[in-house]
């Protein structure tokens, strides 16, 4: 599955880091956080480098909606739950600074941004309390957001919170231009250069499959950190959820809009040669713990359809986001009492302003400056257990399917393999075993994570092998897509009971 901000030829491919290299500063993480982060190092007069272990954008960046906006769904009633009217205040500030950089940036470099009012919007009448509180949270924040009966959408609604002024762009032209903008001004991006284990010292190491690199100072922009240290694979909640661009053949809506009830939708347009096109997101589901996500596509398509007739996909995609535990993003030293590895992360889907705010906070840490508003969204900050008992459960819960996969795995018993596109876990002796039959070629895995050892799932929409634990993520073939995880599924030989220790292999 391919974004439409993705399927384009003009994405510049970089080489993967020699080993052995040192750089001033190392960057983990080709999305939007860490190409903002090097740019703006590297405009100081930083040695700075990128370290992508994809490509740029392949995980989250390139898989937004590329909504622009401060307003963020139900985000701030969210917040406002769990903290003091100051630290919403902060949050909104900090959405503002990234949201306003991030324009500024696209106005001085050419980089197409539409102006569109953001609506959050009520699908039921129960659903209009907690657009209401949207709407309040808003405004007691300072944002000049108003309530309207009407949404304008085709479809009804019961109310809706409106911002007005916020912005959609594509992700794609933007990540061409910080690419290009971040060698301009000297630093430097390698792709396929996946870090396994970074060691803290003076200097810091990397260590990647083939070697290692060296830096002074290491920032982990990787939607979700892939060093357990720290513990935020404990504090994070993935969430995934799936993107369809459709060509619609009537008028489409002149607005940025989402639920802020269930079922999730979101909607946009985008500009193409010849017109616009609608994109519609939703499905959202803790990342592998979906039944069918391909069922989930196609029940957002079918909603797309009927509400625009004649609406026809041509794109469908997915991504994965991370929730604080406690709503708030969390920027700063990964352990405390060191900044010599920073970390940014808990973005909950909306990165295009927190994660352009997370650089500038970044940033700061490393050149000694100050932003007012992002002591709230530090990493350790002292507040951060007001999201203790949402953590409980959801870690009582992957404790729960962590030892219901060894007692009584969710598994399927069959000398036939799996036809086409499908994939399951099977018991073979004492082992679990992922068997998938992708592009013809069938494969037999290790079915434990090799972040914690958590069971994986069959993703059928995409074929991948997905943890229900923490949304490590992997190819039919193994190779780790996501973290936390940075090791690949351990292949199997089909003759033997024991692991080849390989990195995915075929039968």
């Amino acid at each position: 599955m391919t974004s439409l901000w993705l399927d384009r030829p003009d994405l510049p491919v970089y080489p993967r880091v020699p080993v052995g290299r040192s750089f001033g500063i190392v960057v983990v993480g080709g999305g939007l956080t860490g190409l903002t982060t090097a740019l703006l190092l590297a405009r100081a007069g930083c040695s700075v480098a990128v370290l992508e272990a994809r490509r740029l954008g392949a995980v989250t960046t390139g898989n937004t909606t590329g909504k622009v906006t401060v307003l963020q769904g139900t985000k701030l009633a969210r917040i406002a739950r769990r903290h003091s009217a100051h630290t919403v205040g902060a949050y909104v500030e900090a959405s503002l600074e990234g949201q306003q950089w991030l324009l500024r940036y696209c106005a001085d470099h050419g980089v197409p941004v539409q102006r569109r009012p953001d609506l959050t919007f009520a699908q039921t009448e129960e659903g209009r309390d907690a657009v209401g509180d949207v709407h309040d949270a808003a405004r007691e924040a300072g944002l000049p957001v108003e309530w309207v009966e009407d949404a304008g959408l085709p479809f009804p609604t019961y109310g809706a919170a409106r911002l007005a002024d916020q912005a959609q762009l594509d992700a794609g032209d933007l990540l061409v231009a910080l690419a290009q903008d971040v060698e301009r001004h000297g630093g430097e991006i390698f792709e396929g250069s996946r870090v396994m284990g970074v060691h803290a010292g003076h200097p810091c190491r990397l260590r990647l499959h083939a070697g290692e690199v060296r830096a002074d100072r290491v920032v982990l922009a990787t939607g979700t950190p892939m060093l357990d240290r720290g513990g935020f694979f404990a504090r994070l909640e993935p969430n995934r959820t799936y993107g369809v661009a459709l060509d619609v053949p009537g008028p489409l809506p002149s607005v940025m809009a989402i639920a802020g009830d269930q079922p999730s939708r979101s909607l946009r347009t985008a500009p193409v040669t010849g017109g616009e096109r609608l994109v519609v997101a939703g499905g959202s589901h803790p990342g592998g713990r979906a039944a069918s996500p391909r069922e989930r596509i196609r029940e957002l398509t079918r909603w797309a359809a009927t509400h625009f007739p004649g609406a026809t996909a041509t794109h469908v995609w997915s991504a994965q986001d991370y929730r604080g535990i406690d709503e708030l993003p969390s920027v700063g030293p990964l352990v405390p009492g060191s900044d010599r590895v920073l970390v940014a992360t808990g973005y909950d889907k909306w990165g295009l302003t927190t994660g352009v705010a997370a650089a500038l906070a970044l940033t700061s840490t490393i050149l000694e400056g100050q932003m007012p508003w992002a002591r709230a969204l530090r990493t350790w900050r002292p507040n951060a257990l007001t999201g203790l008992d949402k953590a409980v459960r959801f870690n009582a819960d992957v404790a729960a399917r962590l030892a219901a996969d060894r007692t009584a795995p969710r598994v399927h018993s069959s000398a036939v393999v799996p036809p086409e596109g499908q994939g399951r876990v099977e018991l073979d002796g004492q082992r679990l075993v992922a068997v998938s039959t992708v592009n013809g070629r069938t494969r037999r895995l290790s079915a434990a994570c090799t972040h914690l050892g958590g069971v994986v799932a069959w993703n059928d929409a995409e074929c991948s092998w997905d943890c229900p634990l923490h949304g490590s993520r992997f190819a039919a073939d193994g190779t780790v897509l996501e973290g936390p995880a940075v090791s690949d599924l351990r292949r199997l030989d089909p003759t033997s009971p024991r692991d080849d220790g390989g990195a995915g292999g075929d039968i």
